[in-house]
């Protein structure tokens, strides 16, 4: 009789969950798991055939834990600001796994940061169009430039390197969001990338 296996897949998933959250996907071996679990190889291989799959696992765990995040930004009066919210909480909480999810490209057959852009876009859309009256096209391209400065701050951020305070990225954010909604409303074709670029430019350095 073979011997019986001591732990269950879920819990090989949480404690490889746990080893990427502090060291990164990066250091997610059978080794380093195995020594976690106090256990040889072995158990790990009886659900896994390769690491490479349990990695997926732990993509797939972050990816869930992400969603929760965005539901709860939905919840905020300003849905859209809310999500915006929450992406940045969860660069702050989750660096390793946000990493993983954005700034990874070696784990899970889909994703990035494109794909988070996308997502968020088609949940926030409606709240866009109604807060800055806004057709679906230019609430798409505003969310897009504003989800881009967002990325930037959760990249300085995962990296340890954001010299802002939550409160000096909020009123970066505000610039933007006023910047981006004036312009789109008063330069005709912008939002279409139909706009005399020059004429544009011409009147904007005289003032």
């Amino acid at each position: 009789m073979p011997p019986k296996v001591k732990f269950q897949k879920e819990e090989i998933v949480n404690a490889a969950v746990e080893i990427t959250r502090k060291k990164g996907i990066d250091a997610l071996t059978a080794r380093e798991l195995a020594s976690k679990l106090g256990v040889s190889t072995r158990p790990i291989f009886t659900y896994f055939d390769t690491m490479d799959e349990l990695k997926e696992e732990v993509y797939a765990f972050s990816k869930e834990l992400y969603q929760k995040y965005i539901e709860e930004g939905l919840k905020a009066p300003i849905p859209n600001l809310g999500v915006g919210k929450q992406f940045l909480r969860f660069a702050k909480d989750e660096p390793e796994l946000y990493k993983l999810l954005y700034l990874n490209n070696t784990v899970g057959e889909s994703g990035g940061a494109i794909d988070a852009l996308k997502i968020s876009q088609n949940l926030v859309r409606s709240s866009v169009m109604r807060t800055y009256n806004m057709d679906a096209e230019t609430a798409d391209k505003y969310f897009r430039d504003l989800w881009l400065v967002a990325h930037s701050f959760t990249t300085l951020i995962v990296m340890g390197e954001c010299p802002y305070t939550d409160e000096e990225i909020s009123k970066i954010f505000i610039e933007f969001s006023i910047s981006i909604v004036k312009a789109y409303k008063e330069i005709p074709g912008l939002p279409e990338g139909n706009f005399d670029r020059d004429k544009i430019f011409t009147e904007l350095v005289k003032k």
